[in-house]
């Protein structure tokens, strides 16, 4: 896999990619148009975050590169890579509870507070991690 060089990109598949975790300095991305939404994204070498239409979709610390992003109502999927372990915050819906699966295997369930975030690590290591997260009930 390899850093996203501008920035934020649609895949051929419709999935998302964006980040670089090599830059030391913050660039970023405001007002990319996807399907009629916005999307903005910060990334370098500390943090990488995405925003649609003004809401956190993912933050990643340190920064990290994010592949083949897609979430929907139900579920989310990607692939991300970075050096060593980063953190992921994302909002999604207030109050449910949510199972994630790193590389396939279940890494247990987070619950969303009434501000519809989650946080969880994986240890990247410079190596792609695949993240799935599916709502629970």
């Amino acid at each position: 896999m390899a850093v996203i060089e501008e920035l934020i990109r649609v895949e051929d598949n419709g999935s998302l990619s964006f980040g670089n975790y090599l830059v030391e300095r913050k660039k970023k991305v405001v007002d990319f148009e996807v399907n009629g939404d916005l999307y903005y994204v910060k990334t370098f070498n500390e943090i990488t975050r995405l925003e649609k239409n003004g809401k956190l979709l993912l933050e990643a610390v340190p920064g990290a590169t994010v592949h083949n992003f897609v979430m929907n109502d139900e579920n989310v999927s990607f692939e991300v890579e970075g050096q060593g372990d980063i953190q992921i915050t994302m909002e999604l819906e207030p109050q449910k509870d949510y199972r994630v699966f790193i590389d396939g295997v279940n890494a247990g369930s987070v619950s969303a507070g009434i501000s519809g975030k989650v946080s969880f690590s994986v240890a990247a290591n410079s190596f792609k991690k695949t993240i799935g997260i599916e709502k629970i009930g």
